[in-house]
């Protein structure tokens, strides 16, 4: 009984010794590291947020380290050079994603575009994703949606108090724009404010459901890097991620089988549903439904919080740097003019404004840690030898603000991108990532953006509540908000008065 008593209790401990020697057996020319605790690593270094204090380890150990998260190997690069060798030399080497219990449990056991391992099945999803449902063509076709839900906002905005200012709080209104516009280009329903024509419960429902998906953006599993810690539900994080895991599964086939019940239906005639459910028709196989909702459900997570989290920080740097808001719409007003509002083409011809939103991407790095890497064979990176099923991560914050690359890189300074040395300046940022796994939502955020922001600095005059400048500490979150939303003032534009309905 004793001896069975003392094998149990010294078996466990056994089992942790020989796996902390076995994984702290390093191969040699690894990226520098710093000191480290037996079994957790270098878990006690991860202080939030995690790209100021990967920063701040990296001023010390170069622009290329090695962390140990418990079980788990990182390499975290911060410099342009070594991120632009990641992802040419080593690309097709770091196209796979690390798995993680989040993109098991939400991602549809890691099958959607965003998590999904580099292979046949990623190719047939990014091919549908570039081709089929962010192609310029659907874009073009679905600009009714943006330009309705854009100018819905700018009429909210107006409230009907065209001679003063009034307060205005912004994060909620990008918010619901941007999800509006998604659902709407992909499921042919809107959510959000005046106009809403589904079941108030169904909206309700839909909108307390996103805003789950959202709040598990952050959270850190800690069995992903402990597997012992598996055993045990720290801090509630299986129960966030598990318990919506067959709502918004539901959520999402309820929309297929409703577009499939109205085929023909002029409401769902331009969805990517529609389209893509046409697509499966004579394509069964690379367009099943379980394919249609992991898009679904990556474009929902990866196309709502990304802009409108960028637009609250472009307006918060405008009203702390007033000369530049005011440049940007004398801009406006002298390519539009005061007789029209201007149209998402209208984007193009507004370079001043294009600069200010590469600036704010560049300052306030939406997603400042890039969708992590992990490698599928040993490479190098810098010299450095990094093995097989080492997790690889790109701080763009640090990039971004790299004294190296940018002249004064903690000012807003939009110039910096103008005339022809600003091409190149546009090669220094990765705000969409690089390499074969970029974002292929590129070019509808930054039609959202820049339509929306034109809209605003065209049609109101702005300005703070006060004297002091607007706070601009950064949230917590894997995709980066402001700490404390965004509330300034607001007044039409007199011109505006007769582009602008009162009512």
């Amino acid at each position: 009984m004793e001896n069975t008593i003392l094998y149990a209790v010294l078996l466990p401990v056994l089992s942790l010794v020989i796996l902390y020697f076995f994984l702290t057996r390093e191969p040699k020319n690894l990226p520098p590291s710093p000191p480290s605790f037996p079994i957790i690593g270098h878990l006690h270094h991860l202080k939030l947020p995690l790209h100021r204090t990967f920063h701040s380890l990296s001023a010390k150990y170069g622009p290329i380290m090695t962390l140990r998260f418990g079980v788990r190997r990182f390499v975290v690069v911060s410099s342009l050079p070594l991120a632009e060798e990641c992802f040419t030399k080593n690309d097709i080497v770091l196209a796979n994603r690390p798995k993680m219990f989040k993109g098991k449990h939400l991602g549809y056991n890691n099958t959607t575009l965003v998590s999904a391992p580099y292979g046949n099945h990623w190719r047939n999803l990014r091919k549908i994703a570039t081709i089929e449902v962010l192609s310029s063509h659907r874009l073009n076709l679905l600009s009714h949606v943006r330009r309705d839900e854009i100018h819905r906002l700018m009429l909210r905005l107006a409230h009907g108090e065209f001679q003063s200012h009034h307060r205005v709080e912004l994060r909620t209104l990008f918010s619901e724009l941007t999800f509006n516009i998604m659902m709407r280009m992909i499921a042919g329903k809107r959510y959000y404010g005046e106009g809403v024509t589904i079941d108030e419960a169904e909206a309700r429902d839909a909108r307390k459901l996103i805003k789950q998906i959202a709040g598990t953006g952050g959270l850190s599993y800690a069995g992903d890097f402990l597997p012992i810690l598996k055993l045990v539900d720290y801090n509630g994080v299986k129960k966030r991620v598990l318990e919506p895991k067959e709502k918004i599964d539901a959520f999402i086939q309820g929309l297929i089988d409703e577009h499939r019940r109205k085929k023909g239906d002029p409401e769902f005639a331009d969805s990517m549903i529609s389209h893509l459910l046409h697509l499966q028709e004579s394509q069964p196989e690379d367009y099943s439904d379980f394919t249609i909702k992991g898009l679904v459900f990556a474009l929902l997570v990866a196309g709502t919080d990304t802009s409108s989290v960028t637009l609250e920080w472009i307006m918060a740097n405008l009203l702390n740097n007033p000369e530049k808001l005011k440049k940007a719409q004398d801009d406006i007003d002298s390519i539009i003019g005061q007789d029209r509002l201007m149209e998402e083409s209208d984007v193009s011809n507004l370079p001043y404004l294009q600069c200010i939103i590469f600036e704010t991407l560049r300052l306030n790095t939406t997603t400042p840690l890039l969708v992590p890497h992990v490698s599928s064979a040993d490479c190098t990176i810098g010299g450095h030898f990094v093995p097989r099923e080492t997790i690889v991560m790109v701080n763009a914050w640090a990039i971004h603000r790299d004294p190296k690359l940018w002249e004064d890189p903690l000012s807003f300074k939009p110039e910096r991108f103008e005339g022809s040395g600003g091409e190149k300046q546009y090669k220094l940022i990765l705000p969409f990532g690089l390499g074969r796994r970029a974002c292929p939502g590129a070019p509808l955020a930054q039609r959202v953006m820049g339509w929306t922001l034109g809209l605003l600095l065209q049609c109101f005059d702005w300005k703070r509540l006060s004297e002091e400048e607007i706070d601009m500490r950064e949230g917590r979150g894997t995709i980066m908000p402001k700490e404390v939303p965004l509330e300034i003032m607001c007044k039409i534009r007199p011109f505006m008065n007769r582009l602008v309905p009162k009512d």
